[in-house]
């Protein structure tokens, strides 16, 4: 089992950056693909970004492409989610996921899940 707390979400103002945590206890984060999702009121979860086991590739969705940046520390069983030039429309709940290896964007690949923090942008 893997247990995933997500941690530096909070109220801010566009064009802000936070940065969200990712760790675990027990089994360490270098066996799994770990991927950052988000859902707003009323909508689908949706991908965000992933990053390898080794942290060698990364994949993000369009709509944050140039803003955040995903990156692991396998050393300190923690990952993270860089969100620079927040918008309005960024505004959810932020969740990370951990992978056994297939489909880095797909939801449903992902076997455990953390559970969320909030991020709200103010325009």
């Amino acid at each position: 089992q893997v247990q995933l707390v997500e941690s530096g979400g909070g109220l801010v103002q566009a064009g802000d950056s936070l940065r969200l945590s990712c760790s675990t206890s027990g089994r360490t984060l270098s066996n799994y693909v770990m991927g950052w999702f988000r859902q707003a009121p009323g909508k689908e979860r949706e991908f965000v970004a992933a990053i390898s086991r080794s942290g060698g590739t990364t994949y993000y969705a369009d709509s944050v492409k140039g803003r955040f940046t995903t990156s692991r520390d396998n050393a300190k069983n923690t990952v993270y989610l860089q969100m620079n030039s927040l918008k309005p429309e960024d505004t959810a709940v932020y969740y990370c996921a951990a992978n056994s290896g297939l489909g880095p964007t797909i939801r449903e690949a992902y076997d455990y899940w953390g559970q969320g923090t909030q991020v709200t942008v103010s325009s």
